[in-house]
């Protein structure tokens, strides 16, 4: 492929399922990257031949096998770099990735730093260019510091684990929408964990404490009673 070939942001087609579509959408302001969520697969190729993106991430998961035919898709004589995304680590579904043409796999559940390093890479390797790497990003009345895993909440600056960042995260790119217990453990936490599990809760409050988010009056995570939680969008 030829290099130096980034002309401004380098442009990303997401096609995954919601709500991790929303996610992986809000890490990728950690670069300079313009970011499109295509919503089906009709939608995904109309994007890559207008639109003619640099990176494409697609679910190897998806029900629809259409999806999986985007992975290693060449535009105007360009082959375009493919990260997938699967709930499966196994050595032999990674084997499989690879032959369809991916150029990388990320396992789900991941932390949104991963999701950064990896991206950066696979653009550095395919276009001899350094995609501008910005640390410190808005969310809300929060600042996140990725680098250094902190958030800065007034003139305080706790340190979040990674799978609070990430809560926060999946929390956060999906602003006013209430997320499910079961739909945030999916898509933090994988399949694997026991359904009506209160590693959520437990998240959650940790996350509130952090950010001394009274859930009484929330200015950042709200509860919606008996079906999750959701990021308040005017915090």
């Amino acid at each position: 492929m030829g290099r130096n070939q980034l002309r401004g942001p380098a442009r990303v087609l997401v096609v995954i399922d919601q709500p991790l579509a929303n996610l992986v959408a809000l890490t990728l302001n950690h670069g300079k990257y313009e970011t499109h969520i295509a919503p089906d697969v009709k939608t995904a190729r109309a994007e890559l031949e207008r639109w003619r993106p640099h990176l494409l991430l697609v679910d190897l998961d998806a029900r629809d096998a259409e999806e999986l035919q985007l992975i290693g898709q060449r535009v105007a004589n360009r082959r375009i770099p493919t990260i997938v995304f699967s709930v499966r680590g196994d050595l032999k579904t990674k084997l499989a990735a690879f032959d369809k043409g991916a150029d990388d796999i990320i396992a789900v559940p991941f932390v949104p730093e991963e999701l950064v390093a990896r991206t950066l890479a696979l653009m550095r390797r395919s276009y001899g260019d350094d995609v501008a790497f910005i640390p410190v990003i808005k969310i809300g009345g929060l600042q996140v510091d990725l680098l250094n895993q902190k958030v800065k909440v007034g003139k305080r600056r706790p340190v979040l684990t990674p799978m609070e960042q990430a809560l926060l995260y999946l929390l956060a790119s999906n602003p006013g929408q209430t997320l499910g217990r079961e739909e945030i453990l999916g898509a933090l936490w994988g399949a694997d964990y026991i359904a009506g599990s209160n590693v959520v809760d437990r998240h959650v409050r940790n996350l509130r404490l952090k950010l001394r988010d009274d859930w009484r009056k929330p200015r950042f995570i709200g509860t919606v009673a008996g079906k999750g939680y959701r990021f308040l969008p005017t915090a």
